[in-house]
Parts: structure tokens; C-alpha cells; sequence
């Protein structure tokens, strides 16, 4: 045993990571990181139109079937929500709008295929 190691054969020392991330500007990881937020954001806007048409179509699809007083109030719940997902999705600002846009679209999308259900024999 030479050295002071415990170990026959020991990994070589490393670099502490500072020392290696040392050497990539600071700019970088900044640029790296703003992109990344940009994109996750776009991927929010972008959810919202996709899950409002889902719930119109399922909405649509309710409306063809046969309607009973019971499916009447599921779809019009629906239709609400479906225009304050609409609202929210068009003056949205931060990703929590997005958020309430997308989560009220798809409520609209439950009450929809629970009336579709109801009208199945």
C-alpha cells in the first residue's frame, strides 16, 4: 500500500466540477436556460387549442346523439367551459393561464363523454 489509499487500485483523482464547468462561458448556460424556458412555455400555448377542439368535437358528437334533460345541462356545462378555456387561452399571459385554459378544456371534455355515455343504451 503506497500513497495513503486504502484501495490496491483507486480511481484517479478527479477535477473538482467547478474547475470543469469552468471553462463554459456563463453565457451559454444562460442562453441554454432561457431557451428552455421559451420552449416549455410555447409547448403550453400550443396544448390549449388541441384540448378546446377535442372537447368541441366530443361536444358535437354529444349534440348529434339523443339529448334528454339530463345530457342538456352535461352539454351546456360543457359549452361554458369550453368558452372560458377559449378566453383564458387567448388573453393568457403566464403558463398558469395556459394552465386554468388547458384544465377547464378538459372538464368540458368529461361532462361531454359523460353525456355521450348516457346516451348509450
Amino acid at each position: 500500500m503506497t500513497g495513503g489509499s486504502k484501495f490496491l487500485f483507486s480511481p484517479p483523482k478527479r477535477a473538482p466540477m467547478r474547475a470543469r464547468l469552468g471553462a463554459m462561458p456563463k453565457a451559454v448556460v444562460v442562453i441554454v436556460t432561457a431557451l428552455i424556458v421559451l420552449i416549455s412555455v410555447a409547448a403550453w400555448a400550443y396544448t390549449c387549442p388541441v384540448v378546446i377542439k377535442q372537447a368541441e368535437d366530443l361536444i358535437k358528437k354529444a349534440e348529434a346523439g339523443k339529448v334528454t334533460p339530463e345530457t342538456r345541462q352535461l352539454i351546456d356545462e360543457a359549452k361554458k367551459l369550453v368558452a372560458e378555456a377559449r378566453a383564458h387561452h387567448e388573453s393568457a399571459k403566464t403558463k398558469r393561464d395556459h394552465g386554468d385554459a388547458v384544465r377547464k378544456a378538459r372538464t368540458a371534455v368529461a361532462f361531454a363523454e359523460e353525456a355521450i355515455i348516457l346516451q348509450s343504451p
